[in-house]
């Protein structure tokens, strides 16, 4: 099934008597892009401060433990979304992970792609984080997302087929090479 028929199917339903849902019915491509994008934002956004909020109360320390905890149950229900909207079942091997990757919201603002892409194995780069040059603009140090990272991404892929396993390759505070803030390798064991 289509997106758009996803979509279509679950309208009536979903639409009947929501002012919010019933506007972007009448709004063209081009604005409902810029919608979700600008939803995109305004998830990040909170995303931060509610991060800055338990480092200042608590510190980096607790406050990377809370947020490992918070993308521990996130990544399965965007992946399971996600998913659902596309019409995948679990088991889709890498094709349908390198398809689901594009339609996370970290896809709607950061700047990533695919490569090395076969049917057991893919490499994913985030080639511009927009939190990762936020922080490099004022000045600041990586920030250390590499352990929130690893049950971030491992989650989700194991969500999309639990035969797929997830290995950094490089994240912050690791050293990285200009080309990419983070890089990871997913592999389909049998």
């Amino acid at each position: 099934m289509t997106t758009q028929t996803a979509l279509q199917k679950t309208e009536p339903e979903n639409a009947a008597g929501d002012e919010g849902i019933q506007l972007l019915y009448s709004l063209s491509k081009e604005e409902l892009v810029r919608i979700i994008t600008d939803d995109a934002k305004n998830w990040l956004a909170h995303d931060g401060v509610w991060f800055q909020s338990l480092e200042k109360k608590f510190g980096m320390d607790v406050a990377v433990d809370i947020d490992t905890d918070a993308w521990r149950l996130f990544t399965v229900i965007e992946a399971k979304r996600i998913m659902e909207r596309l019409g995948l079942k679990p088991g889709g091997g890498i094709p349908a992970l390198v398809e689901c990757l594009k339609h996370r919201f970290y896809a709607r603002l950061n700047l990533q792609q695919c490569l090395e892409v076969t049917e057991t194995r893919a490499v994913f780069r985030m080639i511009d984080c927009r939190v990762q040059s936020a922080r490099k603009r004022k000045g600041l140090p990586d920030h250390p997302c590499k352990s929130v990272g690893i049950v971030e991404y491992s989650g989700f892929a194991s969500t999309i087929d639990p035969r797929i396993q997830t290995n950094c390759i490089a994240c912050p505070p690791d050293e990285h090479p200009e080309e990419f803030w983070c890089a990871w390798e997913f592999t389909l064991k049998p």
